[in-house]
C-alpha cells in the first residue's frame, strides 16, 4: 500500500509521515531529502546548479538510497545530517525547479514506492508520483503556524529570514501544490501530531478493510 502525503512547507508532512510509518510499520520515504541529497552531492562535485542536464545525469548515475534506519545515502555517503544545513536549504529550490531533474527523481520515487508498504511525503505525490496511491492526504496549516514550526526546526535562522524563505518556497511550489481530487485535506494548525496520525491511520484501516 502507498500512503501519499502532500502539502506546503511547514504543514507537518515529514513529522506526520515519519510517525505514521512507524505506527503502521511501513517504510518512510522523504522525497524532499532526495532533492537535498542531490543538491549536497552536486555542490560537492562542483556541478553548476543551473545545468539541468548535468544534474539529471548525476541523479540517474547516483540514485538516492534510504537504509532500514531511515538514513539517507548518496554515492556511498550517509548525508542524513549534512542535507539539513542552511546552505542546502538555500539551494534546493534551484535544483528542484528543473523539470529534467524532477523526472529522474520521480522515476526513482516510483521505484522505491513499489518495494512494499510505504508512506511517501513531498510535493505532487498524489497527483504525479503515485496517482494510484490507495490513501492520499493533503496537509494544510495557517501561514503563522507554519512559520512557527519552521522556526523550531531551524533555531539558528531569524524570524524575518524564515518568513521570507517560507514565502519563496510557497511561490516556488505553487505549480505543484494542487491536491489530488481524491485526497483528504487535513488542517493541522490546531492539531497535535498524534491526532493527525490517528486520522490518517483511520483512513488506511478503512481502505484496508474495504
Amino acid at each position: 500500500m502507498i500512503v501519499a502525503i502532500d502539502g506546503p512547507a511547514g504543514a507537518g508532512k515529514s513529522t506526520v509521515a515519519r510517525a505514521l510509518a512507524e505506527r503502521l510499520h511501513f517504510r518512510y520515504l522523504d522525497t524532499g531529502a532526495m532533492y537535498r541529497a542531490l543538491t549536497w552531492f552536486a555542490m560537492l562535485r562542483g556541478v553548476d546548479l543551473g545545468d539541468a542536464r548535468a544534474l539529471s545525469d548525476l541523479a540517474r548515475a547516483e540514485p538516492v538510497v534510504f537504509d532500514d534506519a531511515g538514513r539517507v545515502w548518496i554515492a556511498g555517503t550517509d548525508v542524513t545530517s549534512s542535507i539539513r544545513e542552511q546552505r542546502i536549504d538555500r539551494m534546493v529550490p534551484v535544483v528542484a525547479r528543473h523539470p529534467a531533474v524532477r523526472e529522474v527523481m520521480r522515476e526513482r520515487q516510483r521505484q522505491l514506492g513499489r518495494e512494499g508498504d510505504v508512506v511517501i511525503e513531498g510535493r505532487d505525490i498524489g497527483t504525479v508520483v503515485a496517482p494510484d496511491a490507495e490513501v492520499k492526504v493533503y496537509l494544510v496549516a495557517d501561514r503563522e503556524e507554519r512559520a512557527r514550526r519552521r522556526s523550531s526546526e531551524r533555531p539558528g535562522i531569524g524570524a524575518d529570514a524564515l518568513a521570507t524563505d517560507l514565502r519563496l518556497r510557497d511561490e516556488s511550489d505553487a505549480a505543484r501544490m494542487e491536491p489530488a481530487p481524491d485526497a483528504r485535506e487535513i488542517d493541522t494548525t490546531n492539531l497535535r501530531v498524534e491526532d493527525v496520525v490517528g486520522r490518517i491511520e483511520a483512513l488506511v484501516r478503512e481502505r484496508t478493510a474495504a
